[in-house]
């Protein structure tokens, strides 16, 4: 992780928040408001911790507009959302994109009909297939694999050990994380009375602009037509999304969760983590599934939707559970009962 240092006044301007004081004290760091330093910029999104701007020892602190500054010593940077001005300028300070330096390790293999671009990278060990194209600024990590015929946008970073198959097309700025897979096949099979026969898995992947993919998560290619990510989609790490799944633009989805064959996904979903999808659902624009939900239905209108049950002590789950194997003759009762309520009333009115 680099660092580098700027004047605050040179940060409102990167993030285009409202400077309040001076704007000459340099920022070489980020912290939360409890342990930062002299030299750190923090920031306030949430009200319970607010009891921490008083004892802060940052430099300067990013402010909705609704929090008042005026007992305090700090600077303030004015933002409608400072956890994102906060995000932005950790990236600034801390994490910049690296340059690329151009060029192809020795020890990499590229195919003789791949086509590279002048200011591409291409590390140690990795390996590029024939037809594949590969843009401006790209950075192939060590380990990488590449298939054949695979497209790459501009400034796509595929790290240490990820592979992105055959047929495989990246938009702009993509980011794949080490050890992901892109493009393997699908998992379908005909059942042949005694076994099972593999469906060949004959679509590919296409992935839109600003993409994240994370470690180890798996997309799989579709079967007959491509599964399809689209612009600006961010996707945790042990993720996985099979077969002819499409999943609309800017939609964010947190680890461990897994999307059968042909569901769609719509735009600004959110998808907390461990959420599992059963196959061929149609998901609208602007769901919300908490983590652990299991989704088994369409889900025609946007909202936040969630199912399973929250831990609890092991004392109250096991009585719990012996109520859950109970609760089919209890309902059957139930209904008897009512039945029964229902004939004495209708005798009542004669």
């Amino acid at each position: 992780m680099t660092s580098q240092d700027y004047t605050l006044a040179e940060l409102a301007a990167f993030t285009e928040s409202r400077l309040e004081g001076s704007g000459e004290c340099r920022i070489r760091g980020v912290a939360p408001l409890e342990s930062a330093g002299p030299d750190d910029i923090s920031f306030l999104a949430n009200p319970k911790y607010r009891a921490h701007l008083a004892d802060t020892r940052a430099v300067a602190v990013i402010l909705p507009d609704t929090e008042s500054a005026d007992a305090y010593d700090f600077a303030v940077l004015r933002a409608d959302n400072p956890y994102l001005v906060f995000a932005r300028i950790a990236r600034i300070l801390l994490n910049p994109v690296p340059r690329v330096i151009p060029g192809v390790h020795a020890s990499a293999s590229v195919a003789a009909g791949a086509r590279l671009s002048d200011t591409a990278r291409v590390d140690a060990q990795a390996v590029v297939g024939e037809g594949t194209v590969i843009g401006d600024r790209c950075r192939i990590g060590p380990g990488v694999v590449v298939g054949d015929n695979v497209v790459i946008g501009d400034d796509c970073r595929l790290d240490a050990n990820a592979s992105v198959l055959d047929g495989v097309r990246l938009g702009a700025r993509v980011h794949i994380l080490p050890g992901a897979v892109i493009g393997g096949e699908g998992f379908g099979f005909a059942h042949a009375g005694d076994h099972w026969e593999p469906v060949p898995q004959l679509g590919s992947v296409v992935i839109g602009d600003d993409v994240s993919i994370g470690a180890n998560t798996t997309v799989d290619r579709g079967s007959q037509g491509d599964t399809v990510i689209g612009n600006g989609c961010k996707i945790d790490n042990l993720v996985q999304v099979a077969h002819n799944v499409h999943i609309g633009e800017h939609t964010i989805i947190a680890s461990g969760t897994g999307i059968s064959g042909s569901t769609r996904i719509g735009r600004y979903c959110t998808i907390g983590g461990s959420v599992g999808f059963a196959g061929h659902l149609e998901i609208a624009d602007g769901v919300t599934f908490t983590g652990m939900a299991m989704v088994i239905g369409n889900v025609p209108e946007a909202g936040v939707y969630s199912s399973g049950i929250p831990a609890m002590p092991t004392r109250d789950w096991r009585r719990s559970a012996v109520r859950f194997r109970q609760l089919d003759e209890m309902a059957r009762r139930l209904e008897k009962l009512e039945k029964a309520m229902e004939n004495t009333k209708e005798r009542d009115e004669q």
